[in-house]
């Protein structure tokens, strides 16, 4: 049976960032969360991924930027609630699987560090927010998307930890692969997402960090609607 939002629909809304390292359940969270409240969730790490696909179907280097820009108008992201859960369609088109794809994964990093897909991206989500009760995680969500957000989460999580937590999600779609090769793909990432020069992973000054190395999905959720339902009253 379907939980029942935890606030009415006349209640203030307000918007929910959470921004972390990759593979530290920031989606889970997010998506637990927008349930809860009846809100909007927007993964915004799916849009970067779903603007990598679409640099990929059109064979444009990330590193041809002046391409990349010049294509950028063609691009438009949005999310559906399906049966099979919240879906990422790109141009119309489910794409969901292929997004998380490891040829994805592999190159999102550095798509994401262009600035043009980045203010691309940012203007989109920002209009799909304008009414507030969104709860959105991605890398600057709390920095730069919504830097006046009600509340704001910065999450991590040991290494370890995370290396499994991928492992386990890329079995759940049939891809094996060994730690090694996973934990390069993150700790890759967490580099290139923390030193690029356009809007780079950091901790807002007003964020509270949730370590959920050991933290079960239901314990974070519950603290984080805690601190949620203090900012709607």
């Amino acid at each position: 049976m379907p939980k029942v939002p935890l606030e009415p629909n006349d209640t203030p809304k307000i918007i929910i960032a959470i921004d972390g390292f990759a593979a530290c359940g920031k989606s889970t969270l997010a998506k637990a969360i927008a349930a809860r409240l009846g809100y909007a969730y927007i993964d915004s790490g799916a849009m970067y991924r779903a603007a990598t696909l679409f640099l990929m179907q059109r064979n444009i280097d990330y590193t041809d930027t002046a391409g990349v820009a010049a294509a950028l108008p063609d691009l438009h992201i949005f999310f559906r609630n399906t049966r099979a859960g919240n879906r990422t369609f790109l141009n119309n088109i489910d794409v969901e699987d292929e997004v998380r794809s490891m040829a994805v994964s592999d190159i999102v990093s550095e798509v994401s560090a262009i600035s043009s897909v980045r203010r691309a991206m940012v203007l989109q989500q920002q209009q799909m927010s304008k009414q507030k009760g969104v709860v959105m995680d991605g890398r600057d969500i709390g920095t730069v998307v919504f830097p006046k957000a009600e509340l704001k989460i910065f999450m991590t999580a040991d290494v370890d930890v995370r290396v499994a937590r991928r492992q386990a999600e890329l079995a759940a779609k049939g891809i094996v692969l060994d730690a090694a090769a996973v934990q390069k793909n993150l700790l890759h990432r967490d580099n290139i997402d923390s030193t690029r020069a356009d809007s780079p992973l950091r901790k807002a000054d007003d964020a509270i960090v949730l370590d959920n190395s050991f933290l079960t999905p239901k314990e974070q959720m519950e603290m984080v609607l805690a601190l949620a339902k203090e900012r709607i009253g």
